[in-house]
């Protein structure tokens, strides 16, 4: 060992895992431990020198200094880079050997003191400039061996002339075991540390040798496998030719056992041990193979005969339906009747029903009780934008990638061939170059035809007979061959009192333990419910209802929390604590509703706005459900022109025509000037121009809204119409009245007007919505006009009685009511 420069450091120190360090050597490290990084910045805010040392144990994750060596080296901060992630990159480069002869941490970093080491020769210098020599040779042949390593390493070695830096660098290249790294950066002497080299080098050649000879063996061996399986193969086949193969042992026993309890149909059967018989012909390492014996595995897994035994007693599933669903009638209805049916015929089709509404009153879930109900497993099976028909049929087994449809992979995933499949948003389908899987939904929805179902990929007959299909939809824009095979079933939207009722019995207990609350810490009065439903939300379903009551149940779990644990009240007697309901910690009532959430979104009562002229409220149809639909009308400079603004459909621009001439036709009897389009336009606006809206049911408010605005009375603002319009000026009948109804009861309207046609439909409307609302049936527009207008129209004595152009005039006197006015009131 050579004697230390005199010169003393104290520096910060710089552990290191698995790595040392060597004199000349430029190396990057990643830092993440605390004490390092500040080392670093102590290193930094200096002259950029630092110790590095490397750890004895690299699991150590706090060192001291007993767990670092004696001997590191000084380096220079080359380059520092923080990473994103908190650690830190640093570029340094080593200058000299160091004997560190005490470490203690200081300002949170480990602190150096030690003295710089010189290197010397110790020998002749032609004794080591033969080592040198000899240790470039064997390292350009472990350069040769190691692919680690690039070829130009070497051109860099020849260029230099130093035998301790010739030494230092080797030493930095070569793989050995971190504990002789550190023996070398410990030798200061030149000689001791090249002839030490040169063994280390020429151990790595030797180990590189073996592992050659051992990837040989290896090879050949692999070799000689592949060889025994050619000629196994070849004795196989010639063992087939003499007839005396016998079955293969282990996976294909397994798959005809599988097979043979499988309960499959003959066919079926059939075919499946003639893919069987093909497998044990082909090699099992074929790509073939593994195509056949994932097409079995696909066949095996459909239940053929497995199936859960469908529930007979009808109550036990009426008061299943009950619990889950409010209202519903209808449908529950249906399912009753086919559970009784089911009970007296043993071999019975499943139904196919298609329930139609509008998104949140609950047609997905109503098929979750439904499946509860008869006892059956439950597929939910999404349409929506799927257009391709290989998701029903499946691919044909000629394209690589190919599986089953949809159908067969949902019926082995339940394991039961009669299970309830919910086709969800099935009007949602499309088509394209693919195919149309509306049209391949044909023949799985035909009860005629589904007991032979066939998939692309199975290429055999399934039965879906004793499945229950369940489709359900937003409107009836399903093509009609796929519509006529299905039972449709409407589910309009709730009634505020439905509403009440199912947040009451379901949402509010079900938000109050989602957002972790117990029952006796949160009370929503009906009456707040009753806002929500009027101001906070304006829909036919209740999805909006529950986020509502949500955000109530989150802002009061919110409240809790900050104001801190209550305090415990003393306990009362058994008897008492029984008789006594525990009072509710937050109560919510219509007082406080704004409070949790805040102001009020839409006006409920619309009867309560003042009467305008040429302003109708008509009802509209949507798919969503039923909304208010206002019709406003102007007159115009102009050259008699009809303009229709707010995206209107053809069919509603047919019906503003037809409006328009109905008045013209009876403008002398209503006291209008006949010649009111010489000189002017008439502008007829639907509001909300950025929704598109089509449909002949706005006839009637459109007549009202032009003859209010020709006569200059005003139209009644609690009066909401529907009908469309014949130029006879009779009032025809309409669709979606219940929605219709309802969007009129949520508007705040009191007296609706709808077709005498339609007086029938008012059986099925509940009769808490006629209750709220005066529904007065209607024939004539004539009719329309004496209830909507503010005043009624006083026809010129010339025209008093008569009719023009085959329209007809009911003379009205007073306030009188038309006859063939009925008013309907329950």
């Amino acid at each position: 060992m050579a004697q230390p420069a005199s010169e003393v450091l104290d520096l910060p120190v710089l552990p290191l895992r698995d790595v040392v360090v060597f004199p000349h050597m430029v190396i990057p490290l990643f830092v993440g431990r605390d004490k390092s990084m500040r080392a670093l910045e102590q290193a930094m805010e200096a002259d950029k020198r630092i110790l590095l040392v490397a750890q004895k144990s690299a699991e150590t994750d706090d060192p001291g200094a007993s767990d670092l060596y004696s001997v590191g080296t000084l380096a220079q901060v080359l380059q520092l880079l923080k990473l994103p992630d908190g650690t830190i990159k640093v570029l340094v480069e080593g200058l000299s050997r160091v004997t560190v002869d005490r470490v203690e941490e200081r300002d949170g970093a480990l602190q150096g003191r030690g003295v710089e080491i010189d290197s010397v020769e110790g020998r002749e210098s032609r004794e080591i400039e033969a080592i040198a020599r000899s240790l470039m040779s064997l390292f350009e042949q472990y350069v040769k061996t190691n692919r680690k390593l690039p070829p130009e390493l070497l051109q860099t070695l020849a260029g230099i002339e130093e035998p301790g830096r010739l030494a230092d660098t080797i030493a930095a290249h070569i793989g050995v075991r971190l504990a002789d790294k550190q023996r070398l950066l410990e030798t200061s002497e030149i000689g001791e540390r090249l002839e030490m080299l040169v063994g280390l080098v020429d151990g790595e050649i030797d180990v590189q040798q073996l592992e050659k000879r051992i990837r040989g063996r290896v090879k050949s061996q692999m070799e000689k496998s592949q060889r025994e399986y050619y000629l196994n193969e070849q004795m196989k086949a010639i063992q087939k030719e003499l007839g005396d193969l016998d079955d293969a042992p282990g996976e294909l026993e397994e798959l005809a056992r599988k097979i043979a309890e499988a309960g499959m149909p003959k066919a079926v059967e059939a075919k499946a041990k003639a893919e069987l018989n093909k497998l044990k012909q082909m090699s099992p390492m074929s790509a073939e193979a593994a195509v056949v014996r994932n097409y079995l595995d696909w066949l095996l897994g459909v239940p053929w005969k497995k199936r859960t035994k469908v529930r007979k007693d009808l109550k036990v599933a009426q008061d299943t339906l009950d619990a889950d669903h409010y209202g519903l009638d209808k449908v529950k209805d249906r399912i009753l009747e086919y559970l009784a049916v089911q009970s007296r015929v043993k071999q019975m089709k499943g139904p196919i029903l298609c329930l139609v509404g509008p998104p949140g009153v609950g047609k997905t879930s109503l098929g979750q009780s439904i499946a509860k109900a008869t006892n059956r497993k439950f597929v939910r099976m999404s349409l929506g934008g799927v257009r391709d028909e290989a998701e029903i049929r499946g691919h044909r087994r000629t394209y690589v990638g190919s599986m089953p449809g949809r159908i067969v992979q949902n019926l082995n995933k339940v394991g039961s061939k009669n299970p309830l499949f919910v086709l969800d948003e099935i009007d949602k389908m499309s088509m394209d170059f693919r195919g149309d899987p509306s049209s391949a939904l044909l023949e799985v929805l035909d009860p005629e035809q589904n007991n032979a179902f066939n998939d692309h990929y199975l290429e055999v007959d399934l039965d879906l007979s004793e499945v229950m299909f369940v489709a359900t939809s937003n409107s009836l824009n399903i093509p009609g061959p796929l519509l006529d095979r299905m039972e449709v079933i409407r589910i309009p939207g709730y009634t505020e009192d439905e509403k009440l009722n199912i947040a009451m019995r379901y949402l509010v207990p079900k938000q109050i333990k989602a957002n972790g609350l117990a029952p006796e810490e949160l009370a929503i009065e009906e009456d707040a419910i009753r806002d929500i439903v009027r101001f906070y939300t304006r829909e036919s379903g209740v999805r909006n209802l529950e986020r509502e009551i949500a955000k109530i149940c989150r802002k009061v779990v919110k409240e809790i929390a900050l104001a801190g644990p209550q305090p415990v009240a003393k306990k009362a007697p058994a008897k008492k604590a029984a008789a006594r309901k525990p009072k509710a910690l937050v109560i919510v009532s219509s007082k406080n509703l704004d409070k949790y959430l805040g102001v009020r979104r839409f006006d409920f009562g619309r009867a309560e706005e003042e009467n305008e002229i040429g302003l109708v409220t008509g009802l509209a149809w949507t798919e969503v459900g039923g909304d208010l639909l206002q019709i406003e009308s102007t007159l115009v400079p102009g050259k008699g022109q009809l303009i229709l603004t707010g995206q209107l459909g053809n069919v509603m621009k047919e019906s503003a025509s037809a409006a328009l001439s109905v008045v013209r036709a009876r403008a002398e009897a209503l006291g209008i000037d006949v010649d009111f389009l010489q000189k002017h336009d008439v502008h007829v606006h639907v509001p909300d121009g950025a929704t598109p809206k089509d449909g002949p049911s706005a006839g009637a408010a459109m007549v009202t809204s032009l003859v209010s605005m020709l006569t200059k009375v005003p139209v009644r603002a609690d009066v909401a119409m529907t009908g469309e319009i014949t130029l006879r000026g009779r009032v025809s009948a309409i669709g979606g009245l219940k929605e219709k109804l309802l969007a009129a009861l949520r508007g705040g309207i009191r007296t609706v007007l709808i077709p005498e046609e339609n007086r029938k439909d008012l059986a099925d409307i509940p009769n808490n919505v006629t209750r709220d609302l005066e529904i007065i049936p209607v024939k004539w527009i004539d009719e329309v006009l004496d209830l909507a207008l503010e005043t009624p129209l006083r026809p010129k004595s010339k025209a008093r009685g008569k009719a023009r152009d085959g329209g007809r005039v009911a003379t009205v006197r007073g306030k009188s009511k038309p006859a063939g006015t009925a008013r309907v009131k329950h």
